[in-house]
C-alpha cells in the first residue's frame, strides 16, 4: 500500500526539476512529463549544483537531482520498460541512445521511462554506488506509483554504460543500496525482462580497459572491486531472462562482455538470447546504417513477443 505522501510527492516531482542549461545546437529535451526519484537529498548527498548540461548531441550531464522522463504511447499495452543511455558514467547518451529507444518502445505501445541517474564524477558522496541506487529506486516508483501500468511487466533496456547500471540493477535487484525512504521501497526493484545493448559487463583483465571501470573502481582496483562491480559475478537462477546484442567489431567494449554474460545466464538457468553482428561498432543505438546492427529491434520485438510483454 502506497501511503498519501508518496502519491503527492509523485504528483509534486513533475514541476520540482531545474531548468536544463544546453550548448549552442543541442536538442531539445522532451516536453514529456518528469519524476523527481527522490523527495529530499539523494542518498549520500553531495553532487553537483545547477541545471542538467546537454551537448550538442544531446548527451546529459551534471545531473544534480536524479529523475525519470515518462513516454506514453497512444494505445499502452501496460507493459513498461526502463531506458538508461551509456556514456561511460561521465554523461548520459540520450540524444543518440535513450530518447530514441524511448520513441521506439512507444511506437510498440510500451510505456519508457528514460532515466537521468547520478554520474559517480560528479561529487556524489555515495560514488559509484549513486547510479545503482537511483536505478532501484526507479524501478520501484514506477512500480508503485504508476496506475494502468502492470508491475509484472517491468523491464529494463540499457546501452553500453548504461546496459551496466541495468545490469547490475537486474542481478542485484535483492540487495538494498539505500535505506528506505518511503513506501515506494517496500516494492520489489527486481525488473522482470532486461535487454543490454553493447553493455560493458566485466570489469575485470583483461576486458577493464574501460570509462566504466575508472569511472566505478579507479584506475588501480584490487581483483575483489573489480568482481564486486561486474554484473556477470552477481547472476543467480531468480535473475530476469535477458536479451544481449553486441557488434564483434566493438572498440570499446569487448565482445568478450556479451559472451561472458551468456555464459554466466546458461550456467545459472538464466533464459538469455544473445545476438553479435558482425560490423557496427560501438554506440550505435536503434542500429548504425549500412551495418547489420540495424536489425536488433526487429529481433527485440520478436524475443518481447516470446516472452509475453507484447501480444
Amino acid at each position: 500500500m502506497i501511503d498519501r505522501r508518496s502519491l503527492l510527492f509523485g504528483a509534486a516531482a513533475l514541476t520540482s526539476l531545474p531548468v536544463t542549461r544546453s550548448r549552442a545546437g543541442a536538442a531539445p529535451r522532451s516536453s514529456s512529463p518528469t519524476i523527481r526519484l527522490w523527495p529530499g537529498d539523494a542518498p549520500g548527498g553531495g553532487g553537483p549544483r545547477g541545471p542538467l548540461d546537454i551537448s550538442d548531441k544531446g548527451a546529459v550531464s551534471n545531473v544534480a537531482h536524479p529523475f525519470l522522463t515518462r513516454h506514453d504511447p497512444a494505445r499502452p499495452n501496460g507493459a513498461a520498460v526502463l531506458v538508461a543511455g551509456g556514456g561511460g558514467y561521465k554523461r548520459i547518451e540520450e540524444g543518440s541512445e535513450a530518447r530514441p529507444a524511448a520513441q521506439w518502445l512507444v511506437e510498440q505501445g510500451i510505456t519508457a521511462f528514460v532515466l537521468t541517474y547520478r554520474l559517480p564524477g560528479e561529487g556524489w558522496q555515495d560514488g559509484a554506488m549513486a547510479p545503482v541506487q537511483d536505478a532501484q529506486r526507479a524501478l520501484r516508483l514506477i512500480r508503485s506509483q504508476s496506475p494502468g501500468l502492470d508491475p509484472h511487466r517491468l523491464g529494463v533496456l540499457g546501452f553500453s554504460s548504461g546496459g551496466h547500471l541495468l545490469g547490475m540493477a537486474s542481478t542485484r535487484s535483492g540487495w538494498r543500496s539505500y535505506t528506505q525512504v518511503d513506501a515506494a521501497d517496500d516494492t520489489s526493484a527486481r525488473p522482470d525482462f532486461a535487454a543490454l545493448i553493447y553493455p560493458v559487463v566485466t570489469l575485470e583483465p583483461p576486458y577493464d580497459d574501460t570509462s566504466t571501470r575508472r569511472q566505478l573502481v579507479g584506475n588501480h582496483p584490487t581483483l575483489r572491486e573489480s568482481a564486486e562491480w561486474s554484473v556477470e559475478t552477481h547472476v543467480r537462477r531468480d535473475c530476469p531472462p535477458m536479451f544481449l546484442v553486441q557488434a564483434d567489431d566493438d572498440p570499446i567494449s569487448n565482445p568478450a562482455n556479451t559472451r561472458i554474460l551468456e555464459a554466466a545466464c546458461r550456467q545459472a538457468g538464466v533464459p538469455v538470447e544473445r545476438h553479435h553482428f558482425s560490423s557496427g561498432g560501438h554506440g550505435f543505438g536503434l542500429g548504425r546504417p549500412g551495418t547489420p546492427t540495424t536489425a536488433w529491434p526487429a529481433l527485440y520485438q520478436h524475443w518481447l513477443t516470446g516472452i509475453q510483454v507484447l501480444t
